[in-house]
């Protein structure tokens, strides 16, 4: 599981393997912008309906499917590609306002918007005269 936090925020949890039982990991790449952090999340052939994702305490759970279809009047002689599925978990940290979380996805990419609460956000404190 990867912690999002602003000091070690996209660091792989580790760089063994690129899946984890039956699911593949999914690359991702995190960026933080003002009062926010984004999740780049590469997922080739899953769609916004095969796409899951919710927020449980504070793990961030991505989990989409790609289902083949292929028609019956076809007999495979040699298949690389198949069904799969991506699953990627990340435990956020106290700063990320988890009600606010929003997703979209864009052939194949899923972008995840994690605001900070607004207790977290950085701001200008205002100079008062004596």
């Amino acid at each position: 599981m990867n912690d999002i936090t602003r000091r070690d925020a996209g660091l792989p949890e580790s760089a063994e393997s690129n899946q984890r039982g039956d699911s593949l990991l999914p690359p991702v790449d995190i960026f933080e912008e003002g009062n926010a952090l984004h999740i780049l999340a590469d997922m080739p052939g899953v769609t916004r309906e095969s796409l899951h994702i919710e927020v449980d305490s504070n793990v961030l759970s991505l989990e989409g499917d790609v289902a083949l279809e292929m028609p019956e009047t076809l007999t495979a002689i040699y298949a690389e590609v198949r069904a799969q599925r991506y699953a990627r978990r990340f435990t956020l940290s106290h700063e990320i306002d988890s009600d606010a979380i929003e997703a979209r996805i864009d052939n194949g990419v899923v972008h995840v918007t994690l605001p900070k609460k607004a207790t977290h956000r950085r701001r200008r404190i205002e100079i008062q005269a004596a």
